[in-house]
């Protein structure tokens, strides 16, 4: 950030009084421009054994598959965000969804929250961020081919659940790089 968005001064990153971490702050206006993590919203979607997946139609990973997921919107819930993306990204329609899986990713600066629900209906179809959209079985599911880890930590976890058809809310936290997190030396 290089300009305040209230006065268009020049901003420089300081310590404010009172805080303890690094913020941009107007020299001009004092404004202090807090940048906080962005919250990714999503479904899992199921139909009997299987999970709806969206080929991604835009980048980041343009032509991987991953659940239908975005950012949330101001004024929305976490829940409301998850079926717009759900509709956005594959025009499905959810029933009974429940908070599932939420990832913690400090490196990247987001939370992914992902709800676990069932298809309303069997119409559905790839929409505008999506080139395909498809109902797959576990032994379907294109693991090399996925999008981001999250997408198959939560497939994994699922799969893992579904015998038992417990569900509980799960927190995980995905830290990069791997070895900072696995307590080894840079």
């Amino acid at each position: 950030m290089k300009f305040c968005c209230h006065c268009g001064h020049a901003v420089s990153e300081t310590i404010p009084q009172g805080d303890t971490r690094p913020r941009y702050v107007c020299g001009h206006c004092q404004v202090i421009h807090y940048q906080n993590p962005r919250i990714v919203a999503g479904c899992l979607v199921t139909h009997e054994r299987h999970i709806l997946l969206c080929r991604r139609a835009i980048e980041p990973r343009h032509g991987f598959w991953t659940l239908p997921a975005g950012f949330m919107e101001n004024g929305e819930t976490t829940e409301q965000a998850a079926l717009r993306e759900t509709w956005e990204e594959a025009r499905a329609r959810v029933a009974q969804q429940q908070l599932y899986m939420l990832f913690n990713l400090p490196h990247i600066n987001q939370v992914y929250m992902f709800f676990r629900g069932q298809l309303a209906d069997m119409d559905f179809a790839a929409g505008e961020e999506s080139l395909e959209v498809r109902l797959f079985s576990e032994s379907e599911i294109p693991w090399e081919h996925l999008a981001f880890p999250t997408i198959g930590k939560t497939l994994k976890q699922y799969f893992l659940d579904y015998p038992t058809q417990q569900f509980p809310v799960r927190m995980r936290d995905i830290v990069w790089p791997q070895r900072l997190a696995d307590g080894a030396n840079p």
